[in-house]
């Protein structure tokens, strides 16, 4: 190869930055281009001094926040020791990846940008900020962006421009290759271990907790199925507070690993071991020897719905006219509308569009898989309980993701339909986790009070709050009270006024079919510890939400607020409620401080700023 070296360094949490930085990488090689791909925190940093050429593609998680796989890459590079022109003699490019429905919008790509401009380097052209939230998803800014980005470099190259790239269709060499073995087998590879030296498990080596219950705590009827699901944690090392989530990374269906063999008939027993044709290693995640039942169910991520990229490198194996040209079409720029529909849309998974081009799924080779199919990507959940309540246990509140398109089949999720599947009463039950630190921080001070605004699943992280910081005695001067649109008699009725430390908003559709926890804010509120505002939206004729209780509450909260320095938690889904409790709290500002509409954006904007104001929410 002649010409530069490019080096492609990403930042990703869900495996799209990754997905996007391999594309570059191909592209750089049709162009003839030596080439590396590598995850930021895979990379000497020290050694960007030395670069010429790179791109940057980073995710924006959270509240602005870079992946996990990039946060020692971040730390080093706002170094403040770090001199001003120290990559003056690098030119660059940053491509973001978001979610314009969250409020830090590719924040990191911007951050990243500022930063590279500091330390002295070349921008060859703006930074990317592709938006997930988009029609065409991210493609709709990454592929106008990367033509922009590969005129530059022809303009700073021009040796580049006598060199004519391999065309589209043209297969590029596959990163690894299999070398089945002859008929040995090895029972102990599906065996989970734990490192006696390792501290605290980690995404490389998890801790197989085993699962104790598996209940689901929505009304049979209901249309919802969501899970409450148990863990013991003895002998794990780990540890964990309010507000921190843990980390399951699923398995595909014993169906799906059948079906998917038999489309590419393949043997699920047969074995194999991976050589990489490059620089690239060998997944750790995969035991060597590995069989083929193992490389399917536990890494390929077949349910997905396919990206773009699975289209293109498909297109290169078609020798069927007929799917070769629909394979183009839909990895073209001009077919991205088609492949919404067809894919997107639909949310039709790698699986089923392998069903649907039967000549070049028969033509797939074993060396292509690590190529077209991502590495099943671990699911964080917001755990929903405090090892001080429940020692040496873990709990999470699942939602079972299922819903109709216009495919046969409903959709499900992967991991959320795979935990809910686990029987515990039926054997042991082992589910591989790790723990994270979580966005929401809470106060340390006794006497600061808390308000949470937590509908549907969104009260978990809330539960393990309040079970902290009941145990710790953070319940204030309380007199029970509950508040809500409920007609039972059993409950505490309204009470005289008093100065809580635990407020809690809960809204769900119907009291008697997904009120979460119930048992257990009653127990709260009997004895003093909580105030509870509830907001059932189906069991009136008027829909009531979480953010019409804020309003009738002003006066309380603006107390807890400005009087108490009270602190104000949302967590939930990120479609409107956010936005929709966050106006309710700017107009209990207006309402009960006297604020004008810009004073009490700019209060709100304070609160944030100071962590007064938190959120976790998810699309």
């Amino acid at each position: 190869m002649s010409g530069p070296a490019l080096l492609v360094l990403y930042g990703s949490q869900t495996g799209t930055a990754q997905d996007t930085a391999f594309r570059i990488g191909r592209q750089a090689q049709r162009r003839h281009l030596k080439v590396r791909v590598l995850p930021l925190d895979g990379y000497n940093v020290a050694e960007l001094i030395s670069e010429s050429l790179v791109v940057f593609v980073c995710a924006t998680t959270g509240q602005g926040d870079p992946p996990d796989n990039m946060k020692n890459f971040w730390r080093f590079l706002f170094r403040k020791s770090l001199p001003v022109g120290s990559l003056s003699c690098l030119d660059c490019a940053v491509l973001g990846l978001g979610d314009s429905s969250y409020p830090k919008f590719n924040f990191v790509a911007k951050k990243l940008q500022k930063r590279l401009l500091q330390l002295g380097a070349g921008l060859l052209l703006p930074a990317a900020l592709a938006d997930d939230q988009h029609d065409l998803g991210p493609d709709a800014v990454i592929d106008p962006w990367l033509r922009s980005f590969w005129e530059k470099v022809l303009v700073l190259h021009p040796s580049l421009s006598g060199v004519e790239p391999l065309r589209e269709d043209e297969p590029l060499p596959p990163s690894y290759t299999f070398h089945f073995l002859d008929g040995e087998t090895d029972g102990d590879e599906d065996r989970i271990g734990t490192d006696p030296e390792q501290a605290v498990p980690s995404e490389s080596r998890p801790f197989p907790a085993r699962m104790l219950s598996n209940r689901r705590v929505t009304e049979p009827t209901h249309f919802q199925d969501v899970r409450l699901l148990e863990f013991e944690l003895g002998g794990s090392n780990i540890e964990f507070a309010a507000g921190d989530v843990v980390m399951i990374r699923p398995q595909n269906s014993a169906e799906d690993v059948q079906l998917f063999c038999q489309l590419l008939r393949l043997d699920p027993d047969s074995r194999f071991t991976l050589r990489a044709t490059g620089d690239a290693p060998v997944p750790a995640r995969l035991p060597q020897p590995c069989s083929v039942r193992r490389l399917v169910e536990r890494f390929l991520d077949i349910a997905a719905v396919p990206r773009r990229s699975f289209f293109e490198l498909l297109s290169t194996l078609a020798t069927n006219e007929l799917e070769r040209d629909k394979l183009l079409e839909f990895s073209s720029a001009a077919g991205q509308v088609e492949l919404h529909g067809y894919c997107n849309r639909p949310r039709r998974t790698a699986l089923e569009v392998l069903s649907d081009f039967p000549h070049t799924t028969a033509e797939i080779e074993p060396d292509h898989l690590l190529d077209l199919f991502p590495e099943i990507q671990p699911r964080s959940f917001s755990i929903a309980s405090s090892l001080k309540a429940h020692p040496n246990r873990l709990q999470v509140l699942v939602a079972v993701v299922r819903y109709k398109t216009k495919l046969y089949r409903p959709r499900r999720g992967l991991c959320s339909s795979w935990l809910a599947s686990l029987d515990p009463e039926q054997g042991d039950v082992r589910v591989p986790l790790w723990v994270k630190k979580g966005s929401l921080r809470f106060p340390k001070e006794q006497g600061t009070p808390v308000i949470l605004v937590g509908p549907g699943t969104g009260v978990a992280p809330f539960r393990s709050a309040l079970q902290e910081r009941v145990s710790e005695g953070k319940t204030g001067e309380v007199f029970a009270a509950w508040i809500g649109c409920s007609r039972s008699s059993r409950r505490p009725s309204e009470t005289r006024s008093f100065s809580p430390a635990n407020v809690l908003f809960f809204g769900c559709r119907s009291e008697s079919k997904d009120f979460y926890f119930r048992s257990e804010w009653e127990a709260m509120v009997e004895a003093g510890n909580l105030q509870l505002f509830t907001a059932f939206s189906r069991d009136q004729e008027e829909k009531v939400y979480v953010q019409h209780r804020v309003k009738e509450n002003a006066a309380l909260l603006w107390d807890l607020i400005t009087n108490k320095n009270g602190c104000f938690y949302i967590a939930g889904n990120a479609k409107q409620m956010p936005a929709a409790v966050c106006d309710a709290l700017k107009e209990a500002f207006q309402q009960e401080g006297g604020a004008s509409a810009e004073e009490a954006e700019q209060m709100l904007a304070a609160m944030e700023k100071s962590g007064r104001l938190q959120s976790e929410t998810w699309s």
